[in-house]
This record gives C-alpha cells, structure tokens and sequence, in this order.
C-alpha cells in the first residue's frame, strides 16, 4: 500500500515495501518529505489530547 504525501505544491505517492528495500537517494527528497508529514501528523495528534 502506497501513502500520499503532500508537501507544497507537490505531491509524493511512496510505496512503503519498495522503501524498505531499497535506499532512495537523497536529491529524491522523498525521506525528508516522509519525516515532514510524520511529524505533522505527530503534532495534530498531541493537539487533539491537548483538546485543541
């Protein structure tokens, strides 16, 4: 199963299995965009215990 990233104006599908796999070089930007939206996706988590 792929996850869609969204960063800006651009938009990543990753495969996860293939990533596993596989190192992806680094002026692909897709591990920085990967890292980017889990910490987004962290952050909203901590903002909706916090009960914001």
């Amino acid at each position: 199963m792929g996850k869609l990233i969204i960063d800006g104006n651009s938009v990543y599908e990753v495969d996860e299995e293939c990533l596993k796999k596989r190192r992806i070089p680094p002026e692909c930007k897709v591990q920085e965009a990967l890292e980017r939206q889990a910490l987004h996706e962290q952050n909203g988590k901590q903002k909706q215990k916090g009960g914001r």
